[in-house]
Formats: structure tokens, C-alpha cells, sequence
């Protein structure tokens, strides 16, 4: 969901961490990034998500020590993407007087000093200390948005306007393909011995309609549902997939597909 991708600069993220209960502010979110590799796909980096502590009940690991969920990205991704939250850019709190006429550029500029004499993005390397020529402001020119192009949206929240940037810049081209991408750790102690298994999976789409977001999203239902027409899940209601009737044969059925984890276990 696009609109996610642009709140996510919003919310306080709130972790566990060697039984200690952690913190970080909306406005530090992309500086606090963790690293890591996937096997076959390169590197990734991951910025915290908003509450990583409600799923501890779900998934019964009320008196776990440490629990962490965040997103993965390229690297690069979250220095660029701290502009728009140190700026403002992603506030969904307020709108904007005039922000139909508004182009990029003065979008942008709305949250600059004001100087006649520098250009806006000349301004904003000033304000948040970027290089001239470097690889976030190169970014941010790709995106567009020093252009003139007209917002075309009345009445609109900062955060409306920046999705409709990256809704139109971010649009699949008809050669492109998506990728979903998703690693687990996990670390565990026995008989006096420290292990860690790192699962991980990596899924790519064939075209812009059979994309890796629509199979893993759809597919996945769809054999719960064939499987609750054949009579092989007997439950009734509002149900999620952590009970073994459900992910055990859906996980068996995906692998068929391609679509599985592959896990690595070493001694700690």
C-alpha cells in the first residue's frame, strides 16, 4: 500500500532488546537502520517498524527476551527517504493552502527558508547538510521533485502530495518486475550451547499484473480457501494462519510454486 510506504515516517517504533523495553522516535527511524544479507540478493538494510511487540501474544512468545521487525530495503533507501521526514513531507495532520497550483518544486519549498537567492535544492542541501552531487540528492532529482510539474491536488495533506510523487514516479515500467523479500532470525540456547538460524526468501514477479505483492498476497488465500472446500479445515470464522492445519499444507503447496525459505543454522 503506497499511503503505508509514505506514514510509515510517522509512528514511534517500540522493540525488546535482551529484556529491555526500546524506543525510537518518529524523526530518527532512518538513522537507526540494522544491515544484512540475503543469500543470492544482495544487501538490504531495514529501518524499524511501529510496534514490533503486539505479536509476541499472536505467535506465544509471551517471555521472549528480544523481538525486532522491520523493513527490508536497498541500501541507500532510508538516507534518501529521511529528507522527507526531517522536512515534513510525510505529516498526514494538516493540508496545505493552495496545494492544487502547488508544483514539486514549491511543494518542496514550503518547508524551506525563504531566499530568493538559492535555488530550492541548493536550499535544502544547505538545511539538511547533503552532498552537492551525492547519492541521496541524485535521488531526490530522479524523483522529480525540484520539477515544475503541477500537483493538481486541492485541499491536500504534505503526505497526499508525496504519495502522488511516488505513486506516478514509482509506477512499474512494462519490462520492470517487483520483488518481495522477507528473513527471519532467530537465536536459541541448548544444552549450554548459543545457535542462530537466518530463513530467508526472496520472490520475484514475472511482469507488471503477475507481480511478486499480488501472488504472495493472493495465492497463499486461495489454497486456504481450497482447502476449506475440500473439508481439510474445519474451523469457522475470522482466522489468522498460525494454526498448523493452515501454514502447514499452504507452505507445502507454495514451495511448489517457488516460493519458500531457506534456512542457514550456525553455532553462536
Amino acid at each position: 500500500n503506497p499511503r503505508n510506504v509514505v506514514l510509515a515516517g510517522q509512528g514511534v517504533s517500540q522493540f525488546i532488546k535482551n529484556g529491555r523495553y526500546k524506543y525510537i522516535p518518529y524523526h530518527k527511524l532512518f538513522d537507526r537502520i540494522l544491515e544484512r544479507e540475503v543469500p543470492g540478493f544482495g544487501e538490504f538494510e531495514i529501518y524499524p517498524n511501529r510496534d514490533s511487540l503486539k505479536y509476541r501474544k499472536i505467535y506465544k512468545l509471551d517471555g521472549i527476551q528480544s523481538m525486532y521487525r522491520g523493513t527490508m530495503r536497498r541500501p541507500g533507501f532510508a538516507k534518501a527517504w529521511n529528507v522527507f521526514v526531517q522536512l515534513g513531507c510525510t505529516d498526514d495532520s494538516y493540508t496545505l493552502e493552495g496545494s492544487e497550483t502547488m508544483t514539486y518544486k514549491d511543494f518542496i519549498n514550503t518547508f524551506l527558508r525563504y531566499d530568493l537567492k538559492k535555488s530550492v535544492e541548493d536550499k535544502l542541501v544547505d538545511y539538511l547538510g547533503l552532498e552537492p552531487e551525492g547519492e541521496v540528492i541524485q535521488k531526490l532529482r530522479w524523483l522529480g521533485i525540484f520539477d515544475d510539474t503541477v500537483i493538481g491536488l486541492p485541499h491536500a495533506t504534505p503526505a497526499q502530495i508525496l504519495q502522488k510523487i511516488l505513486m506516478e514516479k514509482w509506477a512499474l515500467n512494462p519490462l520492470d518486475k517487483d520483488m518481495i523479500v522477507m528473513q527471519h532470525e532467530f537465536e536459541y540456547e541448548l544444552n549450554d550451547k548459543k545457535y542462530q538460524i537466518t530463513s530467508s526468501m526472496a520472490f520475484i514477479g514475472k511482469d507488471t499484473v503477475d507481480t511478486a505483492m499480488a501472488f504472495t498476497v493472493g495465492t497463499p488465500l486461495a489454497i486456504a480457501v481450497k482447502l476449506l472446500l475440500s473439508g481439510k479445515i474445519k474451523d469457522k470464522g475470522v482466522l489468522i494462519h498460525t494454526q498448523p492445519e493452515f501454514y502447514n499444507p499452504i507452505l507445502k503447496e507454495l514451495k511448489e510454486y517457488g516460493l519458500n525459505f531457506v534456512e542457514k543454522e550456525v553455532e553462536l
